[in-house]
């Protein structure tokens, strides 16, 4: 009876541990578990002399992008485009940029990726298009045209249409008179990009047959850009004038049925291949971004949140903000859905520029720290090409200089209301989006070794100093501590799945938190100042082992040195 009952507990035992075991498979996702690097692909390597980078000048890096350690590739768009808005403004969304090269091209670069390990994340546009795409081309010809409900129109015989907001446009106004049919156009972004009508069951038919086109091809994801806007009220009520458009996102993003048309997506693409498929934003609040994530919705895989660059634009911006953000974030997906982590895109400054500090006597320290930060986070991260290098802000002295359309229409908008340019001018050398899209930096030769051409946009003059082939050279440089911490990641499964837990909370210094996996922890800390400080902790780090720091001569003491990082195993 008792070797029974020992035999019964011991078969309990193994199909709870099977069980359980089966369940912790199941969250684990290759998604999960990657880096992602994010290549803006005009600016990165120019193979043919035009000034502007392209297919075959990142198939030229890809042992260069393999040597980095990361898993997957995400480009902005390389689709047809008239380049109002470089790519999102796309044109035809089966065919590649002229300036880009061919499809051809892009059939060598998806092979390349895939005979190296490395997956590849398309950028699907479809918030809306191009005003040079055939379906507008069509819609604005005629009221009876058959493409005239693929888009937003009101009749001017109605009076103008109720005021919508415009992030690109000069004049903050996304209704656009077209006189060719004596009606206004809706474009939340630019005027040469008109947005979608989604209500259309045949814009989702159209859009669901593309992305099967795309991963049929091989492509191993998505990222939806802007797609929390992608849903009108069509009923257009008047928004109350004291919160909109200051607090768009309350009214522009998630307005239903986007639930419905994501499960269409789901069904129609996601649930046919492998893919990992990100939102562009996670919505107005947390309930937002579990809808659009957690599993059970079978909507999208993760989303990343805005709320860390957000607040780094406020006046009041603390690291002690930053922390409960991040925190908060956290602990609110902690047992279901998954988020991405990332500080920095094409969208931003650069990443030492904004959350570091890029003087020289701090730039590579600082950097080095952000790295750590970001690579040690629960969560994807997401990883901005050129951040790798501590690349920096350019900081344009003349709007002349600048190439972006926001910063452009955004300098009109202040001329046209007599407002200070020279404010302005001072807000984008900091936060302008042209800082983050300067040429990549390769080696101390002309242009940085981006272009035998005239670059599209300005190198930064920092390059002979700034650049990969120099990095290369010196085994304390970014690039290679960006290495060293992937390979960290990658070897510890607890940073990915790890628990996370604020230490020190109080601290306006220093972002500590550790990361536990069974009988793994590891502790964290972060020192985002100049100045040497401290930082305060119940755990025995006395005994611990230093698996990574930004400095060759770490301490177990609870000092450190500015911009000091340092991931200790705790025993």
């Amino acid at each position: 009876m008792k070797i029974r009952l020992l035999f019964l507990i011991f078969c309990l035992s193994l199909f709870a541990s099977n069980v359980f075991s089966q369940s912790n498979s199941s969250n684990q996702k290759w998604w999960k578990e990657a880096v992602v690097y994010q290549i803006y692909p005009r600016s990165f390597k120019d193979s043919d002399g035009d000034g502007v980078g392209d297919l075959k000048g990142i198939i030229s890096k890809l042992d260069y992008i393999k040597s980095l350690g990361v898993d997957v590739v995400w480009l902005n768009p390389i689709y047809s485009s008239p380049n109002d808005d470089n790519g999102y403004d796309i044109s035809d969304y089966r065919n590649i940029m002229k300036e880009f090269g061919t499809m051809e091209d892009f059939d060598a670069l998806l092979k390349g990726m895939h005979e190296r390990g490395i997956k590849f994340v398309m950028d699907v546009v479809v918030n809306h298009s191009s005003d040079e795409h055939e379906w507008f081309k069509q819609s604005r010809s005629s009221r009876t045209n058959p493409y005239r409900n693929y888009y937003h129109w009101w009749p001017a015989e109605k009076g103008e249409p109720p005021y919508r907001f415009s992030q690109f446009d000069v004049h903050r106004n996304a209704w656009k008179y077209d006189s060719l049919t004596n009606a206004y156009y809706l474009h939340y972004f630019s005027i040469k990009q008109p947005d979608l009508n989604w209500e259309n069951p045949q814009v989702r038919k159209e859009v669901f047959d593309m992305m099967n086109f795309w991963a049929k091809k091989g492509v191993d994801g998505f990222r939806l850009d802007a797609f929390q806007f992608a849903c009108k009220d069509t009923t257009w009520p008047v928004f109350p004038k004291e919160d909109y458009p200051k607090d768009f996102i309350k009214y522009h993003a998630m307005v239903e049925p986007i639930h419905s048309y994501l499960k269409e997506m789901y069904d129609n693409v996601f649930s046919k291949y492998d893919v990992m498929s990100v939102a562009e934003g996670a919505g107005r609040n947390f309930q937002d971004a579990h809808d659009l994530v957690d599993a059970d919705r079978n909507e999208l895989n993760l989303a990343y949140a805005f709320d860390p660059i957000d607040a780094r634009w406020s006046k009041d911006y603390s690291m002690l903000q930053m922390k409960k953000i991040f925190s908060k974030w956290d602990s609110v997906f902690e047992n279901k859905g998954w988020l991405s982590i990332f500080l920095a895109n094409h969208d931003n400054a650069r990443l030492v520029s904004r959350f570091g500090n890029d003087d020289p006597q701090y730039r590579e320290v600082s950097s080095k720290m952000l790295t750590t930060f970001l690579l040690t986070m629960r969560g994807t991260p997401f990883y901005y090409n050129g951040d790798e290098l501590g690349m920096t802000n350019i900081r344009f002295n003349k709007i002349e200089d600048y190439k972006d359309i926001a910063a452009l229409n955004g300098y009109k908008y202040a001329q046209s209301i007599n407002g200070d340019t020279g404010n302005y001018i001072t807000f984008l050398k900091e936060n302008g989006r042209d800082n983050g899209r300067t040429p990549y930096q390769w080696n101390a030769n002309v242009n940085a070794g981006f272009s035998n051409g005239n670059p599209w946009l300005s190198v930064n003059r920092n390059y002979k100093t700034i650049n990969v082939e120099a990095e290369e050279k010196n085994a304390n440089s970014c690039l290679n501590y960006f290495r060293k911490a992937i390979q960290l990641r990658k070897q510890n499964n607890v940073l990915v799945y790890g628990k996370y837990e604020l230490i020190d909370k109080d601290n306006s210094k220093v972002y500590a938190y550790t990361r536990e996996l069974n009988d793994k922890k590891l502790l964290i800390v972060l020192n985002f100042t100049k100045e040497n400080t401290s930082f305060a902790t119940t755990l025995d780090i006395s005994h611990s082992k230093i698996l990574l720091s930004n400095y060759s001569n770490a301490s177990k003491n609870k000092e450190l040195k500015p911009y000091e990082a340092v991931v200790y195993e705790l025993h």
